[in-house]
C-alpha cells in the first residue's frame, strides 16, 4: 500500500498493460518522491522485468539527497543530470541525449538505458565483445571495442558500508604527493655573480697559469731542440768496412783463414762459469745461412755417472796457450801488464782438463758450447759493431756479443777495459733479476781485477711484448773519439750512452790508498798515459758467447737459483739439479740456440 508519506519511496509496480495505448491516467504514472528531480515517462511500454527495483545502494552511490528538502526548480538538478533514485527504463528518450554528454557524449548506454549506473561495479557488456569493462573506465571513442577491459586484476571497486555513507568514484585512486620538480623553468634567469663582479686574484691566475703553460712548451721545446742538435753521431764516410760475415759458408766461417775461430777452454773464463767451449760441430755450426751456438750435455757424450765421479776429462785442441794472455786476472792492485812468456802450469790444467770427484766435489763441466772470436782476422779501434740475432730460452743461459782487448795495453782485465755490446739471460721474464726480455750493455774497466768499475757505466733496454728470444733484433756499437754508443733496433731504443768528456779515472773517483788486509796500498792510475777514452782508445775484436751459469754474480743468489756463488761445489749443485732447469732448454734446436745472422764491423778509416 503506498504511503502518504513525501520521504519514503514505494516500491516499484508493474504497469498495466492495455490493448490500444501505453498512456494511462495520471493516477496511473508513480511519481517522483524527491524534490526537484523530474522523472520523465518513456514513450514506450516498460515491463516490470525490465525495470530493476531501486535499492538503498544506488539511493546512496553519489551525494545524498536530502528527502525533507523543499520542491527545487528543474535547474537545481544533479549535475549530470541524474539522481540517485534514477532507474533505467524510467527517462525519456529525449532526456538520454543530455544524460549522455558527460562524461562519455559518444558512448550508447546499455540496451537504450537512459539513466546512470546504480554502482561503480555495474558491467556493462560490449557490443562485440563477450568481455566485460568497467563503466567507469570507458574511454571517448564511439567504437564500443576501443574501450578500455577490466584486467583480471583489476582492484574491485569500494561499496558503501552505509546507505548514507559517500563512496568516492573508481577512478579517483589515492596517490602520493607529487615531489618538487629540480628542472629548470624555460623562462628562468640563472643566476652569475661571478659575471658581476670579477675577481681581481682569479684574474691573475687565470693568466698566469696559461702563461707558465706557455713557458714550459717553450723550455720543453728549446731543451728537445738543442738535445737534438747535440746528439753525437757517426760520419758514415769516415767508416771502412773490416768484416761483413753472412755465414752463408762453413769454410768462410770456420776454415782457414775464416771469419771466426773457436775458443777451446773449461777454465769459466773468470767468472765460474759452468760450460766448456769445445771446437765440436754439434755446439758451433752454420745452417741455412745462420750461424747457430747450441748447448749440450756433456753427459751425452761421458755418461751421467762419468761427470760427478771417478773420471779424467781432457779438452781436445785446449787454446789456453794463445788466449791465456787476457783470460789470467791481475794478482795485485798494482800490477802491470803480465809477462805474455810466463807459463801458469796452474791455470793450464784448469783450463784443459778437469777431474771428477765425489769426495771433492768437483765435477767435469755438465754443459757444452761455444766461444767463437774475431782476434785472428778482424779488430777495431773506433768504427762501429753491428750484428743482427735471436737469442736462445733456457735458464740459465747466459748469451752475449762482446768485445775485449787485442794486446792488453793498460793491463790485464779489467784495466784494458771490456765492451758488452750486448749481454741477456735465458730465464723467463718472470724471472725477477731480468730475464730473457731485457739486454744489457756494459762499459767494464777498473785499476784492478777486484775493483771493477763498470757498475757506473751500463745499461739496458726491454721489449714489453714478448722476449728477444722470440725474434731477431739488431745490436749496434758506435764507438768514437768522444763518444760511444750501444743501442737495439734504433737509436731511441737506447741501451747506454756515454762521452769521453773527462777520463775514467776521474769518472771512478778512485781512493788514492786503498786497504788489503792490514796493508795500505796506493793505488795507481792505469790509464795516466792514455787519453780521456782510456782505456777505450785500443783495438778490440769481436766475441760471440754462450755460457751457462757462473759464480760472479750475473745471476744474483736467489730462492729460485738452485747454487750459490759463495758454495764450495756451486757447479755440482747446479748439475743436481738438472730436474729443475733442463726441462726449460727446448728440444729444438731453435729456441735453445744462438743463432746469428749476420755480423758487420766498420774501423774509423
Amino acid at each position: 500500500m503506498p504511503s502518504n508519506d513525501p520521504g519514503l519511496l514505494d516500491p516499484p509496480r508493474p504497469k498495466e498493460r492495455t490493448g490500444s495505448s501505453s498512456s494511462g491516467s495520471s493516477s496511473d504514472v508513480p511519481r517522483e518522491s524527491f524534490s526537484g528531480v523530474s522523472r520523465p515517462t518513456s514513450p514506450r511500454s516498460v515491463s516490470y522485468a525490465d525495470s530493476p527495483p531501486v535499492t538503498p545502494r544506488a539511493l546512496t552511490f553519489s551525494t545524498p539527497v536530502n528527502p525533507f528538502s523543499p520542491p527545487g526548480s528543474p535547474n537545481d538538478s544533479p549535475r549530470h543530470g541524474l539522481t540517485p533514485a534514477a532507474t533505467p527504463g524510467h527517462h525519456s528518450q529525449s532526456s538520454t541525449t543530455s544524460i549522455s554528454t558527460y562524461p562519455f557524449p559518444d558512448v550508447a548506454l546499455r540496451s537504450g538505458a537512459t539513466s546512470r549506473t546504480t554502482s561503480t561495479g555495474d558491467i556493462y557488456r560490449l557490443r562485440n565483445s563477450s568481455r566485460p569493462a568497467t563503466s567507469e573506465l570507458r574511454t571517448h571513442s564511439p567504437n564500443a571495442s576501443f574501450h578500455r577491459l577490466r584486467e583480471s586484476f583489476t582492484q574491485p571497486p569500494t561499496r558503501p558500508v552505509t546507505m548514507y555513507s559517500t563512496v568516492a568514484r573508481f577512478s579517483a585512486k589515492m596517490q602520493k604527493e607529487r615531489l618538487k620538480s629540480t628542472m629548470l623553468a624555460e623562462d628562468a634567469v640563472l643566476e652569475k655573480p661571478w659575471l658581476k663582479e670579477r675577481d681581481v686574484s682569479s684574474r691573475i691566475a687565470y693568466f698566469l697559469t696559461y702563461f707558465f703553460i706557455f713557458i714550459g712548451l717553450a723550455v720543453g721545446g728549446i731543451k728537445c731542440f738543442f738535445a737534438w742538435r747535440n746528439v753525437q753521431l757517426q760520419d758514415p764516410n769516415t767508416l771502412c768496412l773490416v768484416m761483413q760475415e753472412n755465414f752463408d759458408s762453413y769454410d768462410q766461417v770456420f776454415g782457414q783463414g775464416g771469419s771466426f775461430s773457436r775458443e777451446v777452454d773449461m777454465s769459466g773464463f773468470g767468472n765460474g762459469e759452468f760450460e766448456m767451449t769445445t771446437d765440436s760441430q754439434n755446439n758451433s755450426y752454420v745452417s741455412n745461412g745462420k750461424l747457430y751456438i747450441t748447448p749440450t750435455l756433456t753427459s751425452d757424450a761421458i755418461g751421467i755417472n762419468a761427470i760427478e765421479d771417478a773420471y779424467v776429462y781432457n779438452i781436445t785442441g785446449c787454446t789456453y796457450n794463445t788466449t791465456h794472455s787476457y783470460t789470467q786476472l791481475a794478482q795485485s792492485p798494482t800490477s802491470s801488464k803480465p809477462d805474455s812468456n810466463a807459463f801458469d802450469a796452474a791455470a793450464y790444467y784448469r783450463a784443459c782438463s778437469a777431474v771428477s770427484n765425489v769426495t771433492a766435489g768437483t765435477v767435469i763441466n755438465p754443459i757444452q758450447t761455444a766461444r767463437l772470436t774475431t782476434r785472428q782476422s778482424a779488430s777495431i779501434r773506433y768504427g762501429r759493431v753491428e750484428a743482427r740475432a735471436k737469442l736462445p730460452r733456457g735458464d740459465w743461459l747466459w748469451p752475449a756479443i762482446w768485445m775485449l782487448p787485442v794486446n792488453n795495453t793498460y793491463g790485464p782485465w779489467p784495466m784494458s777495459g771490456e765492451i758488452d755490446i750486448m749481454e741477456s739471460r735465458g730465464n723467463a721474464p718472470q724471472y725477477p733479476h731480468q730475464g730473457a726480455n731485457y739486454v744489457r750493455g756494459t762499459l767494464n774497466w777498473g785499476p784492478a781485477s777486484w775493483f771493477n768499475a763498470g757498475w757506473r757505466t751500463f745499461g739496458w733496454w726491454f721489449t714489453k711484448r714478448g722476449t728477444y728470444a722470440d725474434d731477431f733484433h739488431t745490436y749496434v756499437l758506435e764507438w768514437d773519439l768522444s763518444f760511444m754508443r750501444i743501442y737495439v733496433d734504433n737509436r731511441l731504443h737506447n741501451i747506454f750512452s756515454t762521452d769521453f768528456s773527462k777520463s775514467f779515472w776521474d769518472r771512478g773517483q778512485f781512493p788514492v790508498v786503498i786497504q788489503d788486509g792490514g796493508e795500505a796500498l796506493v793505488l795507481n792510475n792505469p790509464w795516466t798515459n792514455g787519453t780521456n777514452a782510456s782505456p777505450f782508445d785500443q783495438s778490440f775484436y769481436l766475441i760471440l758467447s754462450l755460457g751457462v751459469g757462473g759464480t760472479n754474480g750475473w745471476f744474483p743468489d736467489g730462492s729460485e737459483k738452485p747454487w750459490l756463488d759463495n758454495s764450495r761445489t756451486p757447479m755440482l749443485d747446479f748439475w743436481r739439479a738438472k730436474d729443475q732447469w733442463l726441462p726449460t732448454w727446448s728440444n729444438n734446436v731453435e729456441d735453445k740456440s744462438f743463432v746469428v745472422d749476420y755480423v758487420k764491423m766498420w774501423k774509423k778509416c
